[in-house]
């Protein structure tokens, strides 16, 4: 697909990969959703950037636990401009929690990710689809988690919304096809907010080099690999749909260095 002159919505835009992914898509000529349930600044630092791409973009607030937000960050682009061609979705939340410490996750808990993680890309894929069936093609990339695949990371509610992301990525991408492609992407660390909040800087800096230590290509992700992906996924990748694409730096390969 040719991104120019069409229109992608990214869910959790304002900041760190959906921020990425929203300027790469103005960089290529294409109109941009910028979707935010809380960085209200970031959202419209992310538009701003998007103009001086030399494209158009809006911020449109939204909580994609919520069906009718879902239904109402659809309508913003029809309203606009018409058409939906892409999607991805971006938003995502997480609880820490060690996996041996079994009570420290309620069902409240796993509820708020699923409702965040896995439900919501469900309900935003659902208020898209029609836009894109009427004009024939669609992509829709899911930013999930290596977590989803190997079963570790930030919980086992993390883990188990993002497993459950994966699973439903593969039943959609048969189901929409041949008119809609869907495809996800599965990142390892990426240097955002998500872990520089969970530490101190000096903890930040001995995750990252533990990580970067532990996987065969010695580093984490950017922002801009993942736009990357994302963009490629919606653009390059023609004849792909149902791949859980693996952007860990390794991680999934299980030896390390050595």
């Amino acid at each position: 697909m040719n991104v120019k002159g069409t229109v992608c919505i990214i869910t959790g835009g304002g900041t760190g990969a959906g921020a990425a992914c929203a300027i790469h898509y103005a960089r290529k000529g294409g109109h941009v959703v910028v979707n935010y349930s809380r960085s209200e600044d970031g959202a419209h630092k992310t538009v701003k950037a998007c103009v001086a791409a030399g494209s158009e973009a809006i911020a449109v607030k939204g909580d994609v636990a919520n069906d009718a937000d879902c239904r109402a960050i659809a309508q913003a682009p029809i309203d606009k401009w018409g058409r939906i061609d892409a999607l991805i979705n971006n938003a995502g939340i997480t609880k820490y929690a060690g996996a041996r410490d079994l009570e420290a996750l309620s069902a409240e808990d796993f509820q708020r990710l699923y409702a965040v993680n896995t439900i919501g890309p469900y309900q935003m894929i659902r208020a898209c689809v029609p836009a894109m069936q009427k004009q024939g093609a669609g992509a829709i990339v899911n930013v999930s988690s290596v977590a989803g695949v190997m079963g570790v990371g930030s919980s086992t509610a993390y883990i188990a919304s993002k497993g459950a992301l994966n699973a439903m990525t593969i039943a959609l991408a048969r189901a929409l096809a041949p008119a809609i492609r869907v495809n996800a992407i599965c990142p390892g660390m990426i240097e955002t907010r998500w872990h520089k909040d969970r530490f101190d800087a000096e903890g930040y800096e001995k995750f990252k080099a533990e990580y970067e230590k532990m996987v065969p290509l010695a580093k984490a992700a950017s922002p801009d690999d993942i736009a990357d992906a994302a963009l490629w996924l919606i653009e390059g990748a023609a004849t792909l749909t149902g791949e859980l694409m693996q952007l860990d730096s390794g991680l999934h390969l299980g030896f390390g260095r050595r």
